[in-house]
């Protein structure tokens, strides 16, 4: 198989990874799938089709095998949904950086990356991929740092970078913490009450199948230009293009098109 289409991907038995690797093996790729707890990896049906290194991201890339024109999607985040720990820029940010250097410097050409709503910071409605970050907890600013880190590092060594940033999302295998299993927890155990905020927040939900669809989608576009995405509800009614440079660097914002919000999905409760 060519080295265009094998796939590293971090974080793997994660909630997002572990329904992202699936699609990639039935869409035909060899998928290289990072985590660390291979016992946890085991118990997912694509065990056996793919390739499992168990491992941190700070061992490095060594028992990788990167080859010349891999790809790299890079979903690992530890000591979530602890949004306010400096553990995110402390430890999760230069291990992260380290890391997908270091893929690059071995031979990974596109790297896409999972950035977070909260990159705008505390925003409620629509939001298009061109407005400005402003982060305003840890986990937001790691990962904004992060996206510019990999910008500058792509001027030095040329790749094709592609920033996700990823909104709420629910399904099969979400973290109990989340506030939808909690919800569904209280459900089933037939709670009278579910203590919540009054529900001013207008958030956008997307099912886990169709936001790793999105994820897969935007993989495919291979351009070696800078993808800055947001991955919402909107994606699915029209995408405008929008091109700038900034320190040499051409970014192209994938501009939502929120003239067409299926707003079926932007539910309205505490967070």
């Amino acid at each position: 198989m060519s080295s265009d289409n094998r796939i590293l991907v971090t974080g793997a038995t994660g909630f997002v990874g572990q329904h992202l690797v699936p699609l990639l093996v039935e869409k035909g790729h060899e998928v290289v799938a990072i985590a660390r707890d291979e016992e946890k990896a085991r118990l997912f049906d694509w065990f056996d089709e793919v390739h499992f290194v168990s491992a941190n991201l700070s061992d490095g890339t060594q028992d990788l095998k990167i080859s010349q024109g891999m790809s790299l999607i890079h979903l690992a985040w530890a000591g979530l949904p602890n949004y306010k720990s400096t553990f995110h820029f402390e430890q999760n940010l230069p291990e992260s950086y380290e890391f997908i250097k270091s893929c690059i410097a071995d031979g990974v050409n596109q790297v896409l990356v999972a950035g977070t709503c909260f990159e705008y910071g505390f925003r409620s409605g629509p939001i298009a991929a061109n407005v400005q970050p402003c982060p305003s907890n840890p986990y937001g600013l790691a990962k904004d740092t992060l996206r510019q880190q990999l910008e500058f590092l792509s001027i030095e060594k040329p790749y094709c970078l592609q920033w996700a940033r990823l909104f709420y999302m629910y399904g099969k295998g979400q973290s109990p913490k989340s506030i939808l299993s909690q919800l569904d927890a209280a459900i089933d155990n037939g709670d009278a009450v579910f203590n919540m905020s009054g529900g001013e927040q207008l958030r956008d939900y997307l099912p886990i199948e169709v936001l790793v669809k999105q994820l897969y989608d935007l993989h495919q576009v291979r351009r070696r230009v800078h993808l800055i995405f947001a991955v919402g509800n909107q994606y699915l009614f029209g995408v405008w293009l929008k091109n700038e440079y900034k320190n040499g660097l051409q970014i192209l914002h994938l501009i939502l098109d929120t003239t067409h919000i299926q707003t079926t999905n932007q539910w309205r409760f505490g967070a």
